[in-house]
């Protein structure tokens, strides 16, 4: 493995040095951002009267719609999502008025003051009465091969069914903020905790009726964002530009947590319906899938969601004859939006769960079940979608992890133990992740970078990438070293900033390092063809026999050097006072879109990705069948990143990934009432995992001797594909379940699979259990 190179902020992160926007010095003249939302889910507006919370000393603006400069609009795809409420709000948590304060208890009086008149209206607010009143955000997306209806009317074996996978919550650290600090004239300088600063600089433009060259938007790091400041990270700066305007004076809005949960999206939550045939072996011959995702009140990133979980339904697994039918909800709650796996755990959800239920249904272990559908290294190779599945590492892994894991041994020493137990469970289960690399909106799939060197050797990197924990700007800092031929600690990583490059794509779809570690190295390439052009000069003048040629000019050990004459050599940090002296340009813009992709989202065919990261995960739990209560006894994964660029970040964020699914897939339930309200909306309610919900054994291994070809340094996105590695726990805890029984019976069973639904799931086997060995004896009768 490589020597492990700390992540560029771990000092500061701990010592308490990292400076978040909350942290920033500002001036006696910052005024405190409140936004005051809609306590109703579908309500029309009759009357709005703020007269009175004006009056109060201290309190310098108070907005509604009516007070908006430019478009009150701040949809990133459909503009059907108002900046401030007009006439009517759609959800609790909608942002209707805004408040600028000395302080915030000001802001609080001035919103007591408030008096707003509704008039009620009927919400919606499940997917099934969305369907029922075929409430949708926009029509149906459809994808098919071969011919399902006659593979299914052919097929020896047919299950049908239905899954729920709940919504998410992305629980950041740093909940959504932004200062913005007015400049000169129409310019105005923003600090916003987003992934996506140009988005954020043209929404702000928009709503103020500005031009883009007025709005410099900066992003030093984020406390977290796992996609849910992707878009509604523009929200809040929005907010804060629209008080920063009004009042010639600096604004800061930081949600508090309450707030930040009820006002913002969540991971979609999906009703999924399938009904899959299937031969005497296991092998899936067709399959039908229907994806219902609740979209909520407006579009935002829904249907790119949905596209990618009818891309992800397969998983690792052909299926020669295939339909996805995928339909997004309008229902009353916040707009859902991006969380980390965009649509590829709803999909690989339901692609698990109907391979679980092949293997019970032939009385096969699922692990058998799964390899036999794996996709074929030569055969049998091509995605529901038309892409090719290149470099194929499923079959690498499985072999490995079965045999790391001892996955088959580990299987009779539970079977045994549940034999002698009747109170606790074990439950093991082992499944791979197939994720797709690129954003499925093709032209999102590009990045820029300026790259500078000063005459003292040191270089500056300035890209498109946002810093949100995940080790971006260390691995962009690796790769200007490595390039550059050079020491880590010449190189420093700026700000991203929209005023240094312009025109990015969100830092999302787990390309960060992918694209903008192309566009660094481009330009670190255009900088050295203008460096090695001139120290070739150089030596040649001192040596002109034979010449040094510029191709022959290589950049090593903090070195430059003529390789084929390696006596002639002038340490890095010296030649660069000599580039200016002899007039050459040390600063150069990088560019870079990935080749050979491209997607008709009306066909559902093509080639969307780049390439595909693999995983594969086994889990072991034991559950107490009293109180549903699930202990994570070991984990062992096995990852494959490439060439990594950094083995130590690529652990973490496998490990985290993975932690972050066990949550959604055990613990994190959300829930509303029949009015819209969020009831899990704090800490005290919502259940992340903590410490305790680690694995006592975590086992995680990244698969070596795998180079990825065409991609920055041979490496492969890690960001998002662990995540859905723990759907193995929740198919483990499944497993556990239905122990209770000996597996004669299969469990009704959704995710999360929280305590509830654990319990609720034994009870109900054992009553199915007893109808079925006595139906004379059952309750009914």
């Amino acid at each position: 493995m490589k020597p492990l190179t700390p992540h560029e902020s771990a000092s500061k992160h701990v010592s308490g040095e990292a400076v978040y926007i909350d942290d920033m010095l500002v001036n006696e003249q910052l005024l405190v951002g409140r936004v005051v939302y809609s306590p109703h889910a579908h309500a029309r507006i009759k009357s709005f009267d703020f007269s009175e919370a004006k009056k109060i000393p201290g309190v310098h603006a108070v907005l509604s719609h009516k007070d908006i400069p430019g478009h009150n609009q701040m949809g990133p795809v459909v503009k059907d999502e108002f900046c401030l409420a007009q006439e009517k709000v759609i959800c609790i948590g909608q942002a209707m008025f805004l408040i600028a304060a000395e302080t915030e208890e000001l802001c609080l009086e001035a919103e007591r003051k408030i008096k707003v008149e509704y008039e009620i209206l009927e919400p919606i607010l499940t997917i099934e009465k969305a369907l029922e009143e075929n409430s949708l955000l926009g029509p149906p997306r459809k994808m098919n091969r071969g011919n399902p209806d006659e593979a299914l009317k052919k097929a020896p074996h047919v299950i049908t069914g239905r899954l729920y996978t709940g919504a998410q919550e992305h629980w950041y650290l740093e909940t959504q903020v932004c200062l913005c600090v007015p400049g000169e004239g129409k310019e105005i300088n923003v600090f916003s905790s987003t992934q996506h600063p140009s988005e954020t600089q043209s929404l702000i433009a928009e709503v103020l009726g500005i031009a883009k060259n007025e709005v410099v938007v900066e992003v030093r790091r984020m406390g977290g964002a796992f996609g849910g400041k992707e878009t509604q990270g523009n929200h809040a700066a929005c907010w804060a530009a629209l008080l920063c305007w009004a009042t010639k004076r600096p604004v800061k809005i930081r949600l508090f947590r309450d707030d930040d949960q009820r006002i913002t999206g969540k991971r979609h939550r999906f009703l999924s319906r399938y009904e899959v045939g299937f031969d005497e072996e296991g092998k899936i011959l067709a399959a039908k899938y229907e994806l219902n995702s609740d979209g909520g009140c407006a579009t935002d990133l829904s249907f790119a969601i949905m596209e990618r979980a009818m891309l992800h339904v397969d998983n690792a697994y052909f299926v020669p004859n295939i339909s996805v039918v995928g339909k997004v909800c309008k229902t009353n709650l916040p707009s859902n939006t991006a969380f980390r796996g965009f649509g590829g755990p709803q999909g690989m959800a339901v692609a698990e769960t109907v391979v679980d239920r092949i293997a019970r249904s032939l009385g096969k272990d699922s692990a058998e079940i799964r390899q036999k559908n794996f996709y074929g290294l030569d055969a049998n190779n091509v995605t529901h979608y038309g892409e090719t599945v290149e470099n194929n590492r499923l079959f690498l892994i499985y072999d490995q992890l079965m045999k790391s894991s001892d996955y088959w041994n580990r299987r009779k020493d539970v079977e045994a133990f549940n034999a002698k137990n009747e109170f606790f469970k074990k439950g093991l289960a082992v499944t791979p992740v197939k994720f797709g690399i690129s954003f499925t909106t093709t032209f999102l799939n590009q990045a820029g970078a300026l790259v500078n060197v000063y005459k003292d050797g040191t270089i500056l990197v300035n890209h498109g990438g946002t810093e949100m924990g995940q080790g971006l700007h260390t691995k962009m800092q690796q790769v200007a070293a490595a390039e550059f031929g050079v020491r880590l600690n010449r190189v420093k990583v700026n700000a991203t900033n929209t005023s240094k490059v312009p025109n990015t794509s969100a830092t999302a779809a787990s390309a960060g390092a992918d694209l903008n570690g192309m566009a660094v190295k481009n330009a670190v390439d255009i900088l050295k063809g203008r460096i090695a052009e001139a120290v070739a000069q150089i030596f040649t003048e001192k040596n002109p026999n034979p010449p040094t040629k510029k191709e022959d000019v290589i950049f090593q050990d903090d070195m430059i050097l003529d390789m084929m004459h390696p006596e002639r050599k002038i340490a890095f940090a010296d030649a660069m006072p000599l580039m200016q002296l002899r007039q050459v340009s040390l600063s150069a813009t990088g560019y870079y879109k990935t080749p050979n992709i491209g997607w008709d989202k009306e066909k559902g065919w093509g080639r969307p990705f780049h390439y595909f990261a693999f995983g594969m995960c086994v889990s072991e739990v034991l559950v107490d069948v009293l109180t549903g209560l699930h202990t994570l006894l070991r984990t062992d994964i096995l990852h494959d990143v490439g060439d990594s660029l950094n083995p130590g970040i690529d652990l973490g964020q496998v490990e985290g990934g993975y932690i972050q699914g066990v949550g959604w897939c055990t613990t994190e339930e959300i829930k509303w009432d029949d009015k819209g309200n969020l009831l899990t909306h704090s800490p005290d309610t919502y259940k992340i995992p903590s410490v305790q919900d680690i694995p006592k054994d975590f086992r995680v291994e990244l698969l070596e001797n795998v180079p990825n070809p065409n991609t920055i340094r041979r490496s492969k996105a890690v960001a998002e594909p662990p995540l859905m590695l723990a759907l193995s726990t929740w198919l483990a805890i499944k497993n556990a379940v239905s122990a209770v029984v000996d597996h004669e019976i299969e469990p009704e069973f959704s995710l999360p699979a929280t305590n509830e639904v654990i319990v609720l799931s034994v009870e109900d086997l054992k009553k199915r259990s007893i109808q079925k060995r006595a139906p004379e004896f059952s309750p009914a009768k």
